[in-house]
């Protein structure tokens, strides 16, 4: 079982694509073995990334009564009745405030988050008005992303024109189970933007959810599509943290060890991607935190998230000071290098 993934290990550091059944045999001895396959992970992390690590930062342009029916997500309003004008918006002060924060503490990255399907027209106003002020206040201290929802391919050149380089706007889960999540839209409108994002010239942020119920096979599904059809630069992955009042919220999350071999097969699969570690790393890694980079991240978020708390940022970069990795505002040209 060990020499299993240690070949399919060496495979990876060889440059080779893993195919769909080699993941699925990851995936399968990980149960048995999981800390030889976050052993290779980390020699994989190591050998594009060294020992530079990157921190993201983000904040909530609109908050709430989004229109979309996601049901692990606690800003969809069309479960309750609500209208989208009753959504909360962040003024320009408090924006321009945490993204100062965020590069005081290290991040090299942060993003304005927006509730909804598509950013109506004073929505993209208020992003290029931030991205705006945020440039003049902070020059090029910090890289700006942004994630309205739908974008057409001139909406995006807005964005872009604005200063903003990187837009998200995740797959979540696979084509097979998003039907199951989500009503209220489909899985190819989540393409067409990703397209409409690439043609525009923005980096691109997209990865998913885990733990909704999927199988290992949905979580093959989604790496496979982002490495071969998507091709984003830096892939998120977010791990259900069960909200009252959401559809998923009687659901368990996986577990740390079941967290740590889903990074650890992202991975391998995505060997020269920044794997962002995002939503549910404190409530569900709890103690092995530390432990998301030896199975392969690269970075993680730091500080609050949209509608939970995130845990005090020096309490982060004192975890990444003791593992001795270092906070880098880009990570090293190997992660474009596809």
């Amino acid at each position: 079982m060990k020499n299993a993934i240690a070949e399919l290990g060496r495979r990876v550091l060889d440059g080779e694509h893993l195919r769909r059944a080699d993941i699925l045999r990851l995936a399968r001895q990980a149960r048995h073995d999981p800390h030889q396959l976050l052993h290779w992970a980390c020699r994989v992390r190591r050998h594009h990334f060294g020992n530079a690590v990157k921190l993201c930062s983000i904040v909530a342009g609109k908050l709430g009564a989004c229109s979309e029916d996601c049901k692990w997500c606690a800003q969809s309003g069309s479960r309750l009745g609500c209208e989208a004008d009753q959504s909360k918006r962040t003024s320009m002060d408090d924006i321009s405030a945490a993204a100062g924060e965020a590069a005081a503490v290290g991040a090299g990255s942060f993003g304005i988050v927006n509730s909804g399907r598509r950013p109506a027209e004073r929505d993209l106003i208020e992003v290029e008005k931030a991205a705006e002020r945020i440039r003049c206040e902070l020059g090029c201290g910090i890289r700006l992303c942004a994630s309205v929802g739908e974008l057409t391919v001139q909406q995006a050149g807005r964005l872009k024109a604005a200063g903003v380089s990187r837009y998200n706007h995740n797959l979540e889960t696979s084509r097979r189970m998003y039907g199951r999540m989500v009503s209220t839209h489909g899985y190819e409108d989540r393409l067409r933007t990703l397209a409409a994002v690439r043609e525009a010239g923005l980096s691109l942020c997209c990865g998913g959810i885990f733990g909704l119920g999927e199988t290992w096979a949905d979580r093959v599904e989604m790496a496979l599509t982002l490495r071969d059809q998507v091709r984003p630069d830096v892939v998120p992955l977010n791990f259900l943290h069960p909200i009252p009042g959401t559809a998923l919220q009687d659901v368990e999350p996986p577990a740390p060890m079941e967290i740590l071999t889903i990074i650890a097969v992202f991975r391998m699969v995505l060997p020269t991607v920044d794997l962002k570690i995002a939503g549910g790393r404190e409530a569900n890694l709890r103690d092995l935190q530390s432990w998301m980079f030896y199975a392969g991240a690269t970075s993680c978020l730091i500080g609050n998230y949209l509608t939970t708390c995130g845990r005090p940022a020096d309490d982060d970069l004192c975890m990444i000071a003791d593992l001795g990795l270092n906070v880098v505002a880009e990570l090293p040209a190997a992660a474009a290098s596809r």
